[in-house]
């Protein structure tokens, strides 16, 4: 692979990834706290199901799939907000909370990806 073809993936994803932070920013300025998390999670991941199945091109999975649903999907949010309920003496919750962001976005997944294989 030469230079240019392989810094042209690297941009796909790097355009991708500011469209999907930039997205993930404006959903948090409308919804507030842990449902801001589970709502970028969900929406992400059906996003990732429907590119995964569509017949799209590897340029196009790259710059949807790795660049956008990866910035825009938060684990790292979802991760300190779980661990901070659990050191808050609220485990419970955490373990609630934990739970459904993961079934949430796995059944998001799987209906993205029944819809991307209409396309």
């Amino acid at each position: 692979m030469t230079v240019i073809g392989a810094i042209t993936p690297v941009l796909l994803v790097g355009l991708g990834g500011a469209l999907g932070a930039a997205a993930r920013h404006a959903v948090g300025l409308r919804i507030k706290g842990r449902l801001s998390i589970t709502a970028v999670n969900a929406l992400g991941s059906l996003a990732l199901g429907a590119a995964l199945a569509a017949p799209i091109g590897s340029a196009e999975t790259l710059f949807v799939a790795v660049g956008f649903c990866g910035a825009f999907t938060t684990f790292s949010t979802f991760a300190v907000e779980t661990v901070s309920t659990i050191s808050g003496g609220d485990g419970r919750r955490a373990a609630w909370f934990a739970v459904a962001n993961l079934a949430i976005a796995l059944v998001a997944f799987v209906v993205g990806s029944a819809l991307g294989g209409l396309a």
